[in-house]
């Protein structure tokens, strides 16, 4: 049995194939974000999910694209959690930008791919490898034009009285927006990035009033100025947009690349589906 799992920071999808490439079951279970939970929360999130613990030990293959794999020790931690709970398995672990890669791209196209759900990153593919300009390091230095940045901007927003009166009593009305509430999700409890993130929905409801379309379009201008425009040839070739935000704020990225002469690709809000068809055809090969 072989497991593809694609992980972000909120959710994470599963989908189990046999070696013939038929799909046996898929489930979704909790962020696996091994930067900002424990090895114990990790593991609790996997053997709390009835699917994959009735079949822990018949996976003999696990490929794991996840957010904040990106450096060596949290890929080690969640190593030791996979190795606990799939004991018989062989373990590939890469970080999220390759499960971008293979669902937007087609085979040996150059292109650039972003991420943009709960946090965000980007990447550049020359048809067979991926290059990482710029080392993610995550919702508090970076991250533009994620959820989690969106959320920032919404909560400031409204202490620093800049949300229109009749906004503010609807965000009020949906969130828990007591200082007492904000900080201790922020400072003390696990997954920050992913409650910042939650507020992004507010935002993408009201996105077509103008206080937050210029939060929108500051926070685009950014990712692309910081991110997308490091690569020479950005002009040059599709860019590709994986994740939730990018799903439905689609209309102001390709306005945002319009103003920087930048080609829009492919929006794919669930990398996991093209994720197991990518590994089928490794099957077949």
């Amino acid at each position: 049995m072989i497991l593809i799992v694609d992980s972000g920071s909120t959710k994470t999808d599963w989908i189990s194939v046999d070696n013939d490439g038929k799909i046996l079951f898929s489930t979704q279970t909790l962020g696996l974000n091994p930067q900002v939970l424990s090895s114990a929360i990790l593991k609790e999130r996997i053997i709390n999910n009835f699917d994959l613990y009735q079949n822990r030990e018949e996976v003999t293959s696990l490929y794991f694209y996840g957010a904040g794999c990106g450096v060596e020790s949290p890929q080690l931690r969640i190593r030791k959690v996979f190795n606990e709970v799939f004991n018989n398995a062989n373990i590939s672990i890469k970080e999220d930008t390759y499960a971008a890669v293979y669902a937007a791209s087609k085979p040996g196209e150059k292109s650039i791919v972003c991420i943009l759900g709960t946090g965000s990153n980007c990447t550049y593919f020359d048809g067979k490898n991926i290059e990482q300009r710029v080392d993610s390091l995550g919702y508090v230095l970076m991250d533009e034009a994620s959820g989690n940045f969106f959320g920032k901007q919404l909560i400031r927003s409204y202490y620093f009285n800049e949300m229109p009166s009749d906004l503010s009593r609807e965000f009020e009305q949906e969130y828990d927006l007591s200082p007492d509430t904000i900080k201790e999700n922020i400072y003390r409890r696990e997954n920050p990035n992913t409650y910042l993130a939650s507020f992004s929905k507010f935002l993408i409801k009201n996105k077509d009033n103008k206080p937050f379309q210029k939060i929108i379009k500051n926070g685009l201008e950014r990712f692309i100025n910081h991110q997308i425009l490091q690569f020479e040839n950005a002009h040059e070739i599709p860019i590709h947009f994986i994740g939730s935000i990018a799903f439905f704020l689609e209309k102001e990225i390709k306005d945002a690349l319009k103003i920087e002469n930048l080609k829009m690709g492919r929006i794919v809000q669930r990398p996991i589906d093209e994720l197991v068809t990518y590994h089928i055809k490794l099957l077949e090969t």
